[in-house]
């Protein structure tokens, strides 16, 4: 018989689970609190995966049919798709250009249609996002008049093609990410991701209407990692929203340069894959040993015959290998991501104001 006042012991059991329960939630928001105290509170993604898109993945849904025109001493190319939603300003890195964002066409005999630029088109076109690219006056951007020109060329490419009421907004690769963290002062995009860039934020006067900003950066550059860090903190604490998204290495295998590059057949690519091994350029895993730039892979390719036929594909080759290697390169590995960001601020405020 139990005392008067007592509790049966089942009770006591399911108390002390419930305090557990308690506990354990208090513990994990603990956790979660100090996590976005010492990171800042900023939003950041990983990236480990394995690249899945190919090369040809939107052949049954995009082509390429750019318009190109030769404006204020440079090339514009551009394609705007059915039923735009939004207008996109890619900026390449030094020594790119605007036609290696586009296939070879009759449209435009020029265009050399890099693996990695080709695709962040596609997606975006398949996004429905107009995009226009345009080239540097120089090997790089620059941050003075070059800005004045480019804004003219967006303003008058938005006007003659009735795209003023769409959202605006920019992705800007090295160079042309600081360019696009300079020009954002002087016209208005719903929101900016710079790539491997941290951007000119030491040199520009950031204001509360600074578009919101996300970094797609490859932390095995470690000085420019930090300077993101600096450089996140600082825009948060203007009130700007901001993001980063961390571009991990990743091992090559005897199908990947086939499945990025046009022209490259999964034969030659199992051959290059053979030949990497071999000389010692991938480890027994499969990953980059050094820097595509530093390896003397070309010099390879020349002394083998079977693969010489290849020589024009260098640089797409070059691209795609420093994109596995992961310290200093366009990739549009991670376009889902920024798309998504770009779709969720997208405000609609003219691109034709100005700061």
């Amino acid at each position: 018989m139990l005392k008067h006042g007592a509790r049966p012991k089942a009770w006591h059991g399911t108390l002390n689970r419930q305090v557990q329960v308690l506990i354990s939630a208090l513990v994990l928001s603990l956790l979660v609190i100090i996590f976005l105290y010492f990171n800042g509170g900023e939003k950041h993604y990983s990236s480990f995966q394995l690249p899945k898109q190919k090369w040809n993945s939107f052949d049954s849904l995009i082509k390429f049919h750019p318009a190109m025109e030769f404006r204020n001493g440079t090339d514009v190319i551009w394609q705007i798709p059915d039923s735009a939603k939004a207008a996109l300003f890619l900026a390449h890195g030094c020594d790119g250009r605007a036609s290696n964002f586009w296939d070879k066409s009759l449209n435009c005999p020029k265009c050399v249609g890099l693996p990695e630029e080709r695709l962040l088109v596609l997606h975006a076109l398949a996004r429905k996002f107009a995009v226009i690219t345009i080239s540097s006056a120089g090997r790089c951007w620059t941050l003075g008049k070059e800005k004045l020109i480019v804004k003219d060329i967006i303003r008058w490419w938005v006007v003659r093609n009735k795209l003023e009421k769409l959202p605006l907004v920019a992705l800007g690769a090295s160079s042309g990410g600081y360019f696009v963290s300079s020009l954002a002062t002087n016209l208005r995009f719903s929101s900016i991701t710079l790539m491997i860039a941290e951007g000119v934020f030491d040199r520009v006067d950031i204001t509360e209407d600074y578009p919101p900003t996300l970094f797609v950066h490859m932390p095995k550059d470690i000085h420019r990692q930090r300077k993101i860090s600096e450089y996140l903190k600082i825009l948060r604490d203007k009130g700007i929203d901001v993001a980063d998204i961390e571009c991990m290495e990743f091992p090559l295998s005897p199908n990947f340069l086939a499945d990025r590059i046009p022209d490259l057949d999964l034969t030659v690519s199992a051959k290059l894959f053979e030949l990497f091994q071999n000389k010692g350029f991938i480890d027994k895993k499969g990953y980059m040993v050094d820097d595509g730039r530093e390896t003397r892979w070309r010099e390879a390719l020349r002394e083998t015959n079977s693969l010489s036929l290849v020589m024009n594909l260098v640089p797409h080759i070059q691209e795609e290998l420093n994109v596995a290697f992961a310290y200093h390169e366009m990739t549009s590995l991670q376009s889902e991501r920024i798309f998504d960001w770009f779709e969720t601020h997208m405000s609609i405020k003219s691109p034709l104001y100005s700061h």
